[in-house]
């Protein structure tokens, strides 16, 4: 039963992130704006990580520094609030199985990025640069079926619709998705991603800094929710769409900020201090899986061919990604005992950006 612990705990975080993919979902599907969710989803993360934060790191703390407290803020604009709010629209837009599938499209564009800003080396006549150009074209091939592409609808079960059935009177957000509105949506799933990306790779710089990992998270958090109200003032001002009440839409903010931001955070911590980074990344898949599987049988969405096959490809791309670092991670040691005296900057450019699928990595504040 030992030997099995890391497989349990790493099908129970896809299963998170598979619930947070729903539950967001269905609160939108019954008018919640996503700016508010956005807000209330920081907020309580706040709240919950604040007293952890405080009691754990606050006494060894390094001191905040204005240069430091300021990149952190534009990184949570960026990385957190523009992002999630970037991604709640994609959703509204798509479904919870497109939510899930977006998110495989992570590591790659991290990759990307990481080339771009110089914290990656890609040697494009290695086995390994070469598997990680087939991962970037597999990852663009499939973005790009999910986006244009429908085909035949598969039917596998018969819809319950547990959450409830769309509503209608919110505005576009809610209306029945048009192949323009699909691919809008897509594209703006994967900008969501894209500054999820971008906040990953910036934080690698950011950590040097100011390394105590709680305290940047919960900082991170507060400075997110500051911000996510701000932009969901000014989007919607009516107090009637600002209360939450019993139902759907607090049960949703709720299971994000604390199941995700909370739980979903020492688990992911367990998993890769007992297996590794890649081991978690490789499980990414699954959470699209099990999504799909519930968003048709639970919210009643449809499940076309070219869903099933854009996610296949990037899915492909991921693991071809994973595999490539894997490759690296295996000469590295070898490398880095040759020339001790760039140590430093080694560890620098050999940053493994497979660990940056889970953001427990540099530092958890889940997509």
């Amino acid at each position: 039963m030992k030997l099995n612990k890391p497989f349990l705990v790493v099908f129970l975080i896809q299963t998170i992130y598979a619930g947070m993919f729903l539950f967001s979902k269905a609160a939108f599907n019954v008018g919640m704006n996503n700016f508010i969710f956005t807000f209330y989803r920081q907020a309580i993360a706040t709240v919950f990580l604040a007293p952890f934060a405080l009691f754990l790191e606050w006494k060894n703390a390094p001191p905040l520094t204005f240069k430091a407290f300021w990149q952190i803020f534009i990184m949570s604009l960026f990385g957190i609030t523009l992002s999630l709010d970037l991604y709640g629209i994609g959703l509204t837009y798509t479904s919870a199985s497109m939510g899930a599938a977006t998110t495989n499209c992570l590591p790659v564009i991290t990759f990307f990025l990481a080339v771009i800003f110089g914290l990656e080396v890609w040697r494009i006549k290695t086995a390994s640069g070469i598997a990680k150009l087939i991962g970037v074209v597999l990852c663009l091939g499939g973005a790009t079926i999910l986006a244009l592409y429908n085909g035949p609808p598969l039917n596998f079960f018969n819809h319950v619709h547990l959450f409830g059935h769309p509503t209608v009177s919110h505005g576009p957000h809610f209306q029945t998705h048009s192949s323009l509105t699909w691919i809008k949506g897509v594209f703006i799933l994967l900008s969501g991603n894209t500054f999820w990306a971008l906040w990953l790779v910036m934080q690698a710089l950011i950590m040097k800094s100011y390394p105590s990992r709680l305290l940047f998270t919960a900082l991170s958090c507060f400075l997110s929710s500051i911000q996510s109200f701000v932009l969901a003032v000014a989007v919607e001002r009516r107090p009637s769409e600002w209360m939450l009440g019993w139902n759907i839409r607090l049960l949703a903010v709720a299971y994000c900020g604390i199941v995700v931001t909370g739980v979903a955070y020492c688990l992911q911590a367990y998993v890769i201090e007992k297996r590794g980074p890649v081991f978690l990344a490789l499980w990414t898949p699954m959470g699209l899986v099990i999504t799909m599987f519930c968003s048709v049988l639970l919210l009643g969405e449809i499940i076309t061919l070219g869903r099933v096959l854009g996610g296949i490809l990037l899915v492909g791309g991921l693991y071809c990604v994973l595999w490539a670092k894997g490759q690296e991670q295996r000469i590295l040691p070898t490398t880095c005992s040759s020339i001790e005296p760039d140590k430093e900057s080694l560890e620098l450019k050999s940053i493994d950006f497979t660990k940056m699928n889970s953001p427990v990595s540099v530092v958890y504040i889940p997509q």
